[in-house]
């Protein structure tokens, strides 16, 4: 997936209304854009992390993005090291069967 800030300064032409809010426009591999929804954030190794569901197909597989920040602005980020995607993903998979047992 690629890098996206998106708001109003994005220049991506998409309408951000405030129903559009919360609602990330990702392009993956094969350059088809995907409407991904945030829908948790935790943290990992004093990192941030969120994880993102597909918009039209929210049975489908999250993505986990890293989220960084220069100055005011907030951003996601692909996590590329293998080493950093396993330490999120397992420490998100240990979140949810704490909440699973709840």
């Amino acid at each position: 997936m690629a890098d996206h800030k998106h708001d109003e300064d994005c220049m991506c032409g998409h309408d951000h209304s405030e129903e559009d809010e919360g609602v990330f426009v990702v392009t993956d591999e094969e350059g088809n854009e995907r409407e991904l929804v945030m829908v948790y954030t935790f943290e990992a190794d004093d990192r941030g992390y969120a994880v993102l569901l597909d918009r039209n197909d929210p049975e489908s597989d999250g993505f986990i993005f890293r989220i960084e920040e220069d100055g005011d602005s907030t951003f996601l980020v692909n996590i590329e090291d293998d080493a950093e995607w396993e330490r999120a993903a397992a420490k998100y998979n240990e979140i949810i069967e704490i909440e699973a047992e709840k």
